[in-house]
């Protein structure tokens, strides 16, 4: 089983701290932010990862090497300029191989159990209908992008009048196929996309509800050392 961090954000919002720092090595409790992932996807069995990097990716590669002090293998997919997040998916295809794959932002904070997406992952490679699935989460006191909802039939949709807006929490999984029409070589958004899948009902979806945060400002990285600190 395959994942990929996506870690080729150039981290306006944390400046100056990025000037000299990719975000996903800004420091949580210790150790860099994107370490958290790598070692939650070890311990759910998931050990051959691929990052993007962009900004200073030189550093990252650097940082993380190949992997092996956690017990994974990691490969890069660098970026000349950034891809957004389906260009930058698009373009990293060729090391993800057939299957369905995770996908998880680098640079938020949570304690959701990367081993229940391994049974999702099964069954979409058995489902050729459905190319995607999405974690969403009860929406935050700030901005965090495009309201969905998940209908009785657990597929994601664009939230409408009468649903729970929930927000995408920047974990999921997709197969190859999702990304089968977007540029490899040029910048994309991922929402597009998903409006597309979920118009076509070939999304699912699952409400998160545990620890989970966007560590996109300074002081939400502040908030993610305090929840270290206090044990959360």
């Amino acid at each position: 089983m395959r994942a990929m961090i996506l870690a080729a954000g150039r981290g306006e919002r944390m400046r100056p701290l990025t000037d000299t720092c990719p975000k996903p090595l800004l420091d949580v409790g210790g150790k860099p932010l994107i370490v958290w992932h790598i070692e939650k996807l070890a311990a759910a069995g998931v050990t051959d990862l691929v990052i993007n990097h962009a900004w200073l990716g030189q550093r990252v590669e650097e940082t993380l090497g190949d992997g092996r002090q956690w017990g994974v293998h990691i490969r890069y997919s660098p970026e000349s300029t950034a891809l957004e997040t389906a260009g930058g998916i698009a373009h990293a295809l060729p090391l993800l191989g057939d299957a369905p794959f995770m996908v998880i932002n680098g640079d938020i904070f949570t304690d959701y159990d990367f081993a229940q997406l391994r049974p999702v992952m099964a069954r979409m490679a058995q489902n050729a209908e459905c190319s995607g699935h999405l974690v969403l989460m009860p929406k935050a006191d700030y901005p965090t992008g495009r309201d969905l909802a998940v209908d009785t039939a657990g597929y994601a949709k664009a939230a409408g009048a009468g649903d729970v807006p929930m927000t995408f929490a920047g974990i999921a999984v997709y197969t190859p196929a999702f990304f089968a029409e977007v540029p490899q070589d040029q910048p994309s958004p991922l929402l597009p996309h998903f409006l597309r899948a979920m118009t076509a009902r070939q999304m699912t979806a699952e409400v998160f509800t545990g620890q989970w945060l966007d560590v996109g400002t300074v002081e939400r990285l502040a908030a993610a050392n305090d929840l270290v600190r206090s044990g959360g």
